[in-house]
């Protein structure tokens, strides 16, 4: 519920200062004279009386009530409606060993990569995403889906061990391919990111290629990290955790032809800040292809208080020129 009139709701405190005003000055009762106080009824205080003194708050009350429907008290109905088809995505991810290089300070480049991947899901909101990961062999972590938080909730689970170490680009790229295969979205686009070479002869990362053209499955193909010696976390049983150089290469003329063959682009992130802005170069790229009109309509609740207000503005009008009707002094 909101308030579409809020500003009224700020003199409320008028009316606690009258109704204050009122129980302290009280109202002018008639009187009669007697001669003598004995000649008057004995006895408590009667439902007359009770009532009597329930009449500054019961229009402080129907005040109130008034006050608070003038507000504007209404509840929203939102509803959104696309016309056309958004854009099917997904993501491939390396998980290999090779991920835990630690040349993405403070975090690997599996982490770094994560974060970048959900900030993109989280702008993308009504395309529908699916997930693969890929190290010896490639699975679908989380099938194409608009249900967004239920995708980064499958993300957040990613590690590297979770598959056989090994770089099998050509599988993380089919199988990333064949979740589009009965996409009917006028725009399938696979995005792969990894940080080696194809080193699993299983199937051919050039094949995989010529298939996701075959289904006009455009790859943007990103590779992580560079070429040459890095940090790696290596942990030592006697001396525990620590970081030693290794070397790292990825075959940008393979990830080049990825690309070009389907129409995409390589991307070479080598910092979480150039990761960062490839994906965002991605988002503009692929832009959506759909209208979307937002309408808003109001449920207004006045009456639910307005109704109970007059009630007893009524009920006091009616008791104070009957029930209660004051005598003349």
């Amino acid at each position: 519920m909101e308030i579409a009139r809020p500003w009224i709701l700020g003199l409320l405190p008028v009316l606690v200062l009258l109704l204050w005003h009122r129980l302290r000055t009280g109202a002018r009762l008639g009187a009669l004279r007697y001669s003598h106080a004995g000649l008057l009824p004995s006895g408590g205080t009667t439902w007359r009386t009770r009532t009597y003194r329930a009449r500054p708050w019961a229009l402080f009350l129907a005040l109130v009530l008034l006050m608070v429907g003038a507000s504007g008290p209404r509840i929203a109905h939102h509803s959104e409606v696309i016309d056309g088809e958004g854009i099917d995505i997904v993501l491939s991810l390396d998980i290999s060993g090779s991920m835990r290089s630690l040349d993405f300070e403070p975090k690997d480049r599996l982490e770094a990569a994560k974060d970048v991947i959900r900030e993109f899901i989280a702008g993308r909101p009504n395309d529908r995403m699916g997930l693969v990961v890929f190290a010896a062999r490639a699975f679908t972590q989380c099938p194409l889906t608009l249900d967004h938080p239920v995708l980064t909730g499958f993300l957040d689970e990613i590690e590297v061990g979770l598959i056989d170490d090994g770089t099998a680009i050509g599988l993380g790229l089919a199988t990333a391919v064949a979740r589009l295969r009965h996409s009917t979205s006028p725009s399938k686009t696979v995005i792969l990111l990894t940080d080696g070479v194809n080193n699993v002869p299983t199937l051919e990362p050039v094949t995989a290629a010529e298939l996701a053209a075959s289904l006009d499955v455009r790859v943007y193909t990103v590779a992580i990290g560079r070429n040459g010696m890095v940090p790696f976390p290596v942990d030592d049983p006697i001396f525990g955790r620590r970081t030693r150089q290794i070397e790292t290469k990825i075959d940008l003329e393979l990830l080049t032809r990825i690309a070009d063959m389907t129409g995409g682009r390589m991307y070479q992130a080598s910092d979480p800040e150039g990761l960062q802005d490839i994906f965002v170069q991605i988002d503009q790229l692929e832009t959506a292809r759909y209208k979307t009109r937002v309408s808003t309509w109001y449920r207004p609740l006045m009456a639910w208080f307005a109704g109970p207000a007059l009630l007893l503005l009524l009920l006091e009008g009616l008791l104070a020129i009957s029930w209660l009707r004051q005598v003349p002094s």
